[in-house]
């Protein structure tokens, strides 16, 4: 077995969910959650098919993230694995809803900061192992942060 990181990129201003799902109609049923959840988001998805032809099957409605979401499946290769690529849309407004899709078994991240993720290689393919979202701590937070962090919340309509 070969473990490693891969770095995946997309677009900036854009946010990436990475999850596992068990079968084809996840792709149809992604994008119909996209498009009913939150008015005006640009995405693009790519699935990558576990069996049978094993291709990695796209939606979305903007081409450039259809080719981010792509690019990121064929770095991991990882079977049965999803690239949800984000744009004008933020996590937030969507997980709940692919957390309930019936075919989808974890969530690995939803994120816009840089990722790597974590691959075991076997002879059998390749396996998300987890995932390493932005970076470490580089202190503890204080009242102006908090103040900061308070005003941001506010800033996207996410408190009151």
């Amino acid at each position: 077995m070969e473990l490693k990181a891969v770095k995946l990129s997309w677009q900036a201003g854009c946010n990436i969910i990475v999850g596992q799902s068990h079968f084809i109609k996840t792709v149809e049923d992604i994008a119909e959650i996209i498009n009913t959840s939150v008015p005006g988001a640009e995405f693009g998805l790519a699935f990558c098919e576990a069996s049978g032809p094993s291709l990695i099957r796209t939606e979305g409605n903007n081409n450039a993230l259809i080719t981010d979401a792509v690019k990121c499946a064929e770095a991991v290769g990882a079977g049965h694995s999803f690239f949800l690529i984000l744009k004008n849309a933020f996590p937030i407004n969507v997980l709940n809803q692919i957390k309930l899709c019936q075919e989808v078994a974890r969530i690995y991240c939803a994120t816009a900061n840089d990722l790597e993720i974590l691959i075991a290689k076997t002879e059998q393919g390749n396996g998300i192992i987890g995932v390493v979202d932005g970076g470490p701590p580089l202190g503890i937070e204080t009242d102006k942060d908090k103040e900061e962090r308070k005003e941001l919340l506010r800033k996207f309509h996410y408190k009151y």
